[in-house]
């Protein structure tokens, strides 16, 4: 009991910070958006850095993310055909359905879970996502909305997002040896130091953030929570057979955790901005909030169960 109310505890106390601040005018809108951009430009970017560097390159970690990347928009598909058979009003609903908020979320809930020292694993997951929100998924809304899709922005937007560099100079030194070169010289110590200095406020910054945006007043409630089951029976099927997938492909390489973790998070925070018009942003969010309150939950559930 004691080792749960040490893993949830932390979480929840952020998550109340982050409300207090937003009801008490502590921080200003804008003051939280900085946090977010500290994390996503700087944080977070150590965080992938040191995790795909120190990973082990194997044949397995070309085929995982293509894999996550097929179950990410299997899951788009089934969203679409399932939103159309339940007669689901809103066009976002395959968008609702597939994606992850890895980077705002995931990463904290699975080192609080796991260990920092386990996020290698859960970055195995992430990268086939990530390649699927930066490219597929973008693709998709702009169709969707009937908008030009700028191949050249969208190519950019990847290739110099500090995530994205981040992630590539991490399986550079990872793959190439350079990191396990560096150990007998003591030069990881050093490269280990300052990423996990740099990456060490990640989860305190990411749960008040999200403590400040969850705003449960004046959702619809019905047709919200249909979203989110049909996102959680998506994720559990989808889940579930990637899981039995890897365990016959590779069952020496466990990976239940992470893929656990992430198919429990919510859809990426970005999507609101695509919402054309009020109703739509408000439908999107209201989604987002009580997702991201499930995955709060389930957090709490594996915690109890760990």
């Amino acid at each position: 009991m004691i080792g749960v109310i040490q893993t949830i505890l932390p979480v929840a106390l952020m998550l109340v910070i982050g409300i207090i601040c937003r009801r008490r005018s502590i921080i200003s809108r804008e003051g939280v958006q900085a946090l977010k951009n500290v994390v996503v430009n700087i944080t977070l970017p150590a965080v992938m850095l040191n995790a795909f560097a120190t990973t082990q390159y194997t044949f397995m970690d070309v085929v995982i993310p293509l894999l996550v990347f097929a179950a990410c928009f299997a899951a788009w598909a089934l969203g679409k055909m399932f939103g159309k058979v339940l007669r689901m009003p809103s066009r976002f609903v395959p968008f609702l359905t597939t994606g992850f908020e890895a980077g705002m979320l995931g990463y904290a809930l699975f080192s609080m879970l796991y260990g920092s020292e386990r996020i290698a694993e859960f970055a195995r997951i992430d990268l086939g996502q990530v390649l699927f929100v930066f490219t597929l998924y973008k693709i998709l809304l702009a169709i969707d909305s009937n908008q030009k899709t700028d191949t050249g922005a969208l190519l950019k937007e990847m290739v110099f997002s500090p995530i994205i560099i981040a992630i590539a100079a991490g399986v550079v030194i990872g793959a190439t040896g350079l990191y396990q070169a560096m150990i007998p010289s003591g030069i990881s110590g050093i490269f280990d130091a300052c990423t996990s200095f740099v990456s060490a406020p990640t989860s305190a910054i990411i749960l008040l953030t999200i403590g400040y945006d969850l705003v449960l007043d004046d959702i619809p409630w019905v047709e919200t929570i249909k979203v989110v089951v049909l996102r959680l029976a998506i994720m559990l099927l989808l889940g579930a057979g990637l899981i039995g997938l890897l365990s016959k492909l590779w069952p020496q390489v466990y990976l239940t955790e992470a893929i656990i973790v992430m198919f429990i998070l919510p859809p990426p925070f970005v999507l609101p901005v695509f919402a054309d018009d009020a109703d739509q942003r408000t439908y999107v969010s209201s989604v987002l909030s009580v997702a991201t309150l499930a995955a709060i939950i389930g957090f709490a559930v594996l915690a109890a169960l760990q």
